[in-house]
């Protein structure tokens, strides 16, 4: 089966790539999950505008992404979330809500697919999150989480 990746998938592809892969893989888990179209010729169309949303997010070059992940090692992130009185996290911490609040404190615009936890992050605290910046860089952020204040 013939497709092209609207996402990055791990050992396939780039967005806007074109890949072969078994009609089982496609049909059962790239197509429902959005992660690639069917090829056809209208489709390959796409492939430029995919490929162009893509470079206009993406980091410039190995300089500029070195800047970024040094503008991310400094930065204070503090995220305030509903927790318990243990100090448990009702739920947890997802990469979108770090996301987020790397945003909000005046950092950069990163993507949560990015964030790399090693654990989920469930308690109150200072914690620590590598965000790859570029294919050779990589940065670690110290996130402190708060406990949301009750209204």
């Amino acid at each position: 089966m013939k497709l092209i990746l609207t996402q990055e998938v791990a050992g396939l592809g780039e967005p806007g790539d074109v890949i072969e892969v078994k009609d089982g893989y496609g049909r059962n888990y790239l197509l429902p999950r959005g992660f690639a179209l069917k090829w056809t010729r209208g489709a390959e169309r796409q492939i430029d505008l995919i490929k162009k949303a893509r470079s206009a997010r993406e980091i410039a070059g190995l300089d500029h992404a070195r800047e970024v992940a040094d503008r991310l090692r400094s930065l204070k992130v503090t995220l305030a979330t509903r927790a318990g009185t243990s100090g448990r996290l009702f739920g947890s911490v997802t990469a979108g809500d770090i996301a987020a609040a790397v945003k909000k404190a005046g950092g950069p615009d990163i993507d949560r697919r990015s964030i790399e936890m090693s654990n989920p992050i469930k308690t109150l605290g200072s914690h620590q999150v590598t965000v790859t910046v570029h294919d050779d860089v990589s940065a670690t952020v110290n996130l402190n989480v708060v406990p949301a204040a009750s209204a």
